[in-house]
């Protein structure tokens, strides 16, 4: 019989490939498991492309199974070639040991940590990885990669074009003795990742094979695109921040508030705890009906990343902007110096709304900026001090400049 929590993840779409797919329903049917999924600190926050996998493994825990979230310390001084054309810029150690905080801090929000039988734990592969020299680990686990098989990975044989550096050759090495380190300290048997790492992942179900003589499991989920197809990460650009320091608790409500109609079913299934019952009739809804699962999304995605008081608030602020309502107080706001007229593209650079005052010439020559509500197209324009400005760019981005003090 199909294990329960596999039947929710695959009614969820959450499932993309399994090691052994037969084995790891036994393997779930016997009794708790423990899993683990990874990220390397190339950023101080997790982002919505992150998300499936993390959901999936709040999914195990809520099933009564016991997750390890791994900060790669170790990893993220090599780079994962993984997805990519060029190799990662080298961090220093002041910058992971910031990233990894930011992380854990990410990751808190979604998975319950402590003592329990099934709370969560998060460990640092820097702490046993650091304990090997280069001799010592070449040694040790040499023998059990060999180059064909290395190079037959997509991730390998992709970054080969671009010239991959023999850093970035020992990165799935790492990620194996990840998998093995954590079965043999913690009775780990399962790693969740997401579709780009099955390589690296299956590499550490290998090790184990070799090393113990036991099978151990990968799951993958399918990445994460926006509307046009490409994934969601901090490289493209495109990246929607979990810690509200990097994107407001408004900012992602909004996100899930403004996604294409047909993701809505699909985002209702992965990023919410909504009942797959209820799911099914928000997406039957057509029109300008579908705004209220959108609406119905964007709340309980904003709930479990940051709370409900803070859901309540960006879904009072959206309705401020778009409905008519009356609650401007949890709009974006910058506090701005501003005691005398300032020429529009420098107070729009000002209010980081742009990077350049090049770019923000060329957006308000295209009609992209309105200031309290009225439309501006001559860059020349002049923004008078006040109490309190409202920003819009383009359809859906607004911002509240009020005076600092």
């Amino acid at each position: 019989m199909k294990n329960e929590l596999l039947r929710e993840l695959e009614a969820r779409g959450f499932l993309n490939q399994a090691s052994n797919m037969d084995g790891l329903n036994d393997a779930l049917n016997a009794g708790r498991m423990v899993a683990y999924w990874g990220t390397d600190p190339t950023g101080d926050s997790l982002h919505v492309g992150h998300l499936a996998s993390l959901m999936l493994m709040r999914w195990f825990q809520k099933y009564g199974n016991k997750p390890i979230t791994l900060v790669g310390g170790a990893t993220g001084r090599i780079g994962d070639p993984s997805g990519r054309d060029k190799g990662r810029p080298m961090l220093t150690d002041e910058q992971i040991e910031h990233n990894c905080a930011g992380l854990r801090k990410s990751i808190s929000k979604f998975i319950k940590f402590g003592d329990g039988e099934t709370d969560a734990i998060m460990v640092d592969n820097n702490d046993w990885m650091r304990g090997y020299g280069h001799m010592e680990f070449l040694r040790e686990y040499g023998t059990d990669f060999t180059v064909p098989r290395m190079l037959s990975m997509e991730s390998v044989r992709r970054r080969l074009e671009n010239g991959m550096t023999f850093l970035e050759f020992n990165y799935m090495t790492f990620q194996a003795v990840d998998f093995l380190t954590l079965y043999k300290k913690y009775n780990c048997t399962l790693q969740f990742c997401g579709a780009d790492q099955w390589g690296n992942s299956i590499m550490g179900v290998e090790l184990i094979r070799k090393k113990l003589g036991q099978e151990a499991f990968v799951l993958s989920t399918a990445l994460i695109t926006d509307s046009r197809g490409e994934k969601i990460g901090k490289s493209a650009g495109n990246a929607v921040w979990v810690n509200e320091e990097k994107t407001s608790p408004y900012e992602y409500y909004q996100y899930f508030r403004n996604i294409p109609d047909d993701l809505v079913e699909k985002f209702l299934k992965i990023f919410t705890e909504i009942p797959l019952d209820e799911i099914a009739r928000w997406a039957k809804l057509q029109g300008a009906e579908l705004n209220e699962a959108k609406k119905i999304l964007a709340f309980a995605a904003t709930e479990i990343a940051h709370g409900h008081d803070a859901a309540v608030a960006a879904a009072g602020a959206s309705d401020a902007l778009f409905g008519g309502g009356t609650d401007t107080e949890n709009i974006p706001t910058f506090e701005l110096d501003m005691t005398d007229a300032m020429a529009l593209p420098e107070f729009l650079v000002a209010i980081k709304l742009f990077p350049s005052k090049s770019e923000a010439r060329r957006m308000i020559a295209q009609g992209a900026i309105q200031i309290n509500g009225n439309k501006i197209t001559d860059w020349q324009a002049t923004v008078a001090p006040a109490e309190e400005i409202m920003v819009q760019k383009g359809k859906k981005t607004f911002l509240r400049v009020v005076k600092r003090g």
